[in-house]
């Protein structure tokens, strides 16, 4: 048999959705989720993670799952990165008044300032069960792969997460 008839004979491989078409579809919400994360920048930080994404290429797992992946990789990069400026800020003096990232700036509108206060003075990992469940509206399987850890984790820090968040309202509002 030839080349040409063994191609022709050879199935399709099946359609991977294109890192591309991820990049093009869902890059807006993925800098939403990097920016109520607390990203210092969050467009590079969803910059990086496509780039980490892309250069795993056909080493994923499941290539179906790239959002998915680079979900994961957006919420590991924002941890990772409020370590380091947490070391950074304790070897570094203390600055007056803090800079707000432009992207923070328009997205904190009055109605939603208390709300995101009180998110953002959540544990971590509570603010990202939080964030990644009634932000991007993700079930809690697809909760706990982003965050590698077990749905049952997810679960305890979304319920934690929730009473500690009510309770800072309610002090708030006293």
């Amino acid at each position: 048999m030839s080349n040409e008839t063994q191609h022709r004979l050879a199935p399709d491989p099946p359609a991977v959705p294109a890192l591309a078409d991820v990049y093009t579809t869902h890059y807006r919400g993925l800098v939403r989720l990097a920016v109520l994360l607390d990203a210092d920048d969050p467009e590079d930080l969803v910059q990086e993670a496509f780039a980490r994404v892309h250069g795993r290429g056909c080493r994923l797992r499941d290539p179906h799952a790239a959002l998915g992946y680079v979900r994961a990789t957006v919420c590991n990069l924002a941890r990772n990165r409020h370590r380091h400026l947490r070391l950074v800020r304790l070897r570094l003096p203390r600055q007056t008044g803090h800079q707000m990232a432009a992207e923070q700036a328009v997205l904190i509108q009055e109605e939603h300032r208390e709300l995101l206060a009180a998110l953002s003075e959540l544990p971590a990992r509570q603010r990202e069960a939080l964030v990644l469940r009634y932000w991007l509206d993700l079930s809690e399987q697809e909760i706990a792969q982003a965050m590698g850890v077990t749905p049952g984790t997810v679960k305890t820090h979304a319920s934690r997460g929730l009473a500690a968040l009510h309770a800072k309202l309610e002090e708030k509002n006293r």
